[in-house]
C-alpha cells in the first residue's frame, strides 16, 4: 500500500462543511438585530437627529427634532437638511456642508439660529457627520438655547456699566471696531445682507448683532463721535458723596440717551451711548451723514444737561464739556479716532468748558508739532541745534551801538530754523528753560566778551539776555550768572538781564531777593515790553531795575505822521519823564522809520531798536559795526 509524503486524505466531517453557512446566518442576525437596536435608539433618542442621503435630502427624522422644530417627525422626510438648520446661509458652512457629503471631510460643527413652528427662536448646534459603512450622513441637532440665554446675561454684566447700565468701554470698542471694519469692507465690495457672513466660529453676542444689524440701511461709511466728561464733577463726589455721584451720572446717562434715541437724522431709534469710565461717555454714530448731524447731537447734549437735576430732593445743575469729531471710516483706526476726540475734549475744556468744539486737522497738527518739538527740545541744547543772533540797541542822540540784544534761534533738523515764539513758551512749561537759559546766558557773555577782545580800543558793548521767571524759580539764577561772569571774564555792567513787566511787577519773595541780587552784582535788570501789562508805578521805584522797553505798540502809534495821534506821544513822553526821574533809561522797541526814531529821539528817549537799524544778524555782522559809522538816528 503505497501513500503520498504528506500522508493519507482524510474526508472532512460533515459538522465541518455545514459550519460556515450556520455562522454567517447568525452574523446577519445579529447585524440585523443590532440595526434594529440602533433604529429604536434613534426614535426614541433625546438629541435631535436625522439621517440625510448624498443629495442632503432627509431619509428619516426622529420625534425629538419633529419636536424641535414644532412638527411631526414624518412630515421631515424628503426635505433638504439645509433648509432645515439653516446650513445655507453663509458660504463657509454650506461649503464644509457639502464637503461631509461628499465624503471628503469627517464632520463639522456650527451654531444656528432656528426659527420653532410657533415662532419662537431658539440656539441650536448643528452636527455633521458620516454613517460609518454607509453613503448617508448623520445630522443631530442640540438645544443649547439655555447655555446661550446665560452666556448673554454673563455678557450683558460683562460688557455694561452697574451705575447707569450703558455699555461700557470694552462694549463701546468692540463696537466701534466693528463699524470701522464694515466701513473698511464697504469700500472695498458691495454690502451683502446682513446674516450671510455669520460664519459657525462667530462668537460675537447675539445682542451686538442685532444692535447692530439695526443700523443695517443706509450705509456712508462715516463714523462720529461725541466724546464728552461733566465739568467740575469731582466737586459733587468731594462734597456730597459718591452716592450722589452715581445718581447724578445714571440721571445724566437718561438724558444723553434720549438725546441719542430722537435724533432725527436716523430711522433706527438711536445711537450707542457708553461710559467710558469716571464721569466720561461717548456716543457713537454709526454711518453718520456728516459734521453737521453730530454736531446737532452735540448740541442737543447741552440743552438737555442745562436743566437742573432733581435728585431725591438734592437739585443739582451740572455741565459738559464735548470733543466732536466726524470722518470716513476708510483709513483710520479706534486708536486714531479716539486720540483726535480726546484732544478735542481738552480743546473744548481749554475753550471754556460747557460747550462743544469740532475737531480740527490744522490745529491738531500744530499741537502736533508742539509735541514734536517738547519731546527733541531737551537733546537739542546737547545736540548743538540753537545758535543766538544779535540786534543792535542804538543810542538815539549818535546813532552809536551801545550795545545787542540775545535772541535764540533753532535750526530743527525737521521743521528748518525757528524764532523763539515758537518754543520758549514749550521750555517754559517743560522747565527745559532753565538749561536752554544757562546756555543763552552763557553763549551771550562768552559773544560779548570776543568782541571786546577783538576790538580793545572801542567802547565795549553790553549784551542783553532775556530770562524767564521759571529761571528764578527753578535754578539759582544768581550763583549762575556769577559763575557764568567769572568763567567768561565779562563784567557785571556788560550784561543786561531782561524780564517781561507781568514778571517783574509782581516780584516778591525769592524773585524779588534774586534780582536784588544781581542788581548789586552790578548786572542791569530791564523790564522788557513794558506798558502791556498791569504797571504799578508806586512799586516800579522800589524794584531794582536800571532799564524801561517800551512795547512796539507804542512806537507803531508814530508811524503815520500825517495823521498822528498826539495822544500816543504824550503818553511815551510822559513815561520817557517818569522813567528818568527814576533813575531808569529807556529803550523804543520796533523802531522802523526815521520819522519814529526823530520824534522819540526828540521826547528824549535813549536808545531805539528795531529794522531801521538791523535785523537780527549774526555775531559777525555785529563785529563789523563796532567801530564804524553811526547808524541812522
Amino acid at each position: 500500500m503505497s501513500g503520498t509524503p504528506e500522508g493519507p486524505v482524510h474526508p472532512e466531517p460533515a459538522e465541518t462543511r455545514t459550519a460556515e453557512p450556520a455562522l454567517t446566518e447568525r452574523h446577519d442576525g445579529r447585524r440585523e438585530a443590532e440595526l434594529r437596536d440602533y433604529l429604536a435608539a434613534f426614535r426614541v433618542a433625546r438629541l435631535a437627529m436625522a439621517l440625510v442621503d448624498q443629495d442632503g435630502v432627509v431619509v428619516a427624522a426622529n420625534d425629538s427634532l419633529g419636536a424641535l422644530l414644532g412638527t411631526e417627525a414624518g412630515t421631515l422626510r424628503e426635505q433638504a437638511a439645509a433648509d432645515l438648520v439653516d446650513l445655507a446661509s453663509d458660504g463657509r458652512t454650506w461649503h464644509a456642508y457639502r464637503e461631509v457629503l461628499g465624503g471628503r471631510r469627517s464632520r463639522f460643527r456650527c451654531t444656528r439660529r432656528l426659527k420653532h413652528a410657533d415662532g419662537r427662536s431658539l440656539w441650536a448646534e448643528v452636527t455633521v457627520a458620516p454613517v460609518p459603512d454607509s453613503r448617508r450622513v448623520l445630522l443631530s441637532i442640540a438645544d443649547i438655547s439655555d447655555r446661550r440665554e446665560l452666556q448673554a446675561r454673563l455678557r450683558h454684566l460683562q460688557m455694561h456699566d452697574p451705575v447707569t447700565r450703558l455699555p461700557n468701554r470694552a462694549l463701546f470698542f468692540e463696537r466701534l471696531s466693528a463699524a470701522l471694519d464694515a466701513a473698511q469692507q464697504e469700500t472695498a465690495a458691495p454690502r451683502e445682507p446682513y446674516g450671510t457672513h455669520r460664519s459657525h466660529e462667530s462668537h460675537q453676542s447675539h445682542e451686538s448683532y442685532e444692535s447692530y444689524e439695526s443700523h443695517g440701511y443706509g450705509r456712508t461709511g462715516r463714523i462720529g463721535l461725541c466724546y464728552l466728561d461733566l465739568d467740575g464733577f469731582k466737586a459733587v463726589n468731594d462734597t456730597l458723596g459718591h452716592r450722589v455721584g452715581d445718581r447724578l451720572l445714571a440721571a445724566v446717562a437718561g438724558r444723553l440717551t434720549e438725546c441719542a434715541d430722537s435724533d432725527g437724522y436716523t430711522r433706527s431709534g438711536g445711537h450707542l451711548v457708553a461710559r467710558l469710565g469716571g464721569d466720561e461717555f461717548a456716543i457713537l454714530v454709526e454711518d453718520s451723514t456728516g459734521t453737521e448731524q453730530v454736531a446737532d447731537l452735540a448740541r442737543s447734549v447741552l440743552d438737555a444737561l442745562q436743566d437742573p437735576f432733581d435728585l431725591a430732593g438734592q437739585r443739582l445743575s451740572v455741565s459738559a464739556s464735548i470733543g466732536v469729531v466726524e470722518r470716513s471710516g476708510r483709513g483710520t483706526t479706534a486708536t486714531a479716532l479716539m486720540q483726535a476726540a480726546d484732544t478735542t475734549l481738552y480743546w473744548a475744556k481749554a475753550d471754556g468748558k460747557a460747550r462743544w468744539t469740532l475737531f480740527d486737522p490744522e490745529r491738531n497738527a500744530h499741537r502736533m508739532t508742539r509735541q514734536a518739538l517738547s519731546s527733541t527740545l531737551r537733546p537739542a541744547v546737547e545736540d548743538g541745534e540753537f545758535a543766538l543772533e544779535y540786534q543792535p540797541l542804538v543810542d538815539l542822540a549818535d546813532g552809536a551801538v551801545r550795545g545787542v540784544e540775545a535772541l535764540v534761534r533753532w535750526h530743527h533738523p525737521q521743521f528748518g530754523p525757528l524764532p523763539p515764539n515758537r518754543f520758549i513758551g514749550i521750555a517754559e512749561e517743560d522747565g527745559s528753560i532753565v538749561e536752554l537759559g544757562r546756555w543763552i546766558l552763557r553763549t551771550a557773555c562768552r559773544q560779548a566778551r570776543q568782541w571786546q577782545k577783538d576790538h580793545p580800543r572801542e567802547r565795549p558793548l553790553f549784551v542783553s539776555v532775556n530770562v524767564a521767571v521759571r529761571q528764578v524759580w527753578d535754578s539759582d539764577l544768581v550763583a549762575d550768572v556769577a559763575g557764568i561772569l567769572a568763567e567768561t571774564g565779562l563784567a557785571p555792567h556788560l550784561l543786561q538781564l531782561e524780564l517781561t513787566e507781568s514778571a517783574v511787577m509782581g516780584s516778591a519773595g525769592r524773585p524779588l531777593q534774586a534780582l536784588q541780587a544781581l542788581s548789586d552784582m552790578g548786572v542791569r535788570i530791564a523790564i522788557d515790553d513794558f506798558g502791556t501789562g498791569y504797571s504799578n508805578l508806586a512799586y516800579l521805584s522800589r524794584l531794582p531795575v536800571s532799564v524801561l522797553k517800551l512795547d512796539g505798540s507804542f512806537v507803531r502809534g508814530f508811524q503815520d505822521e500825517e495823521h498822528a495821534n498826539p495822544a500816543d506821544e504824550l503818553i511815551v513822553e510822559a513815561l520817557v519823564q517818569l522813567a528818568h526821574r527814576l533813575g531808569l533809561t529807556v529803550t523804543a522797541e520796533c523802531v522802523e522809520t526815521a520819522g519814529q526814531a526823530s520824534r522819540l529821539r526828540r521826547i528824549g528817549c535813549d536808545t531805539g531798536q528795531g529794522w531801521l537799524y538791523s535785523r537780527a544778524v549774526a555775531p559777525d555782522r555785529i563785529a563789523e559795526l563796532i567801530g564804524t559809522e553811526p547808524l541812522p538816528a
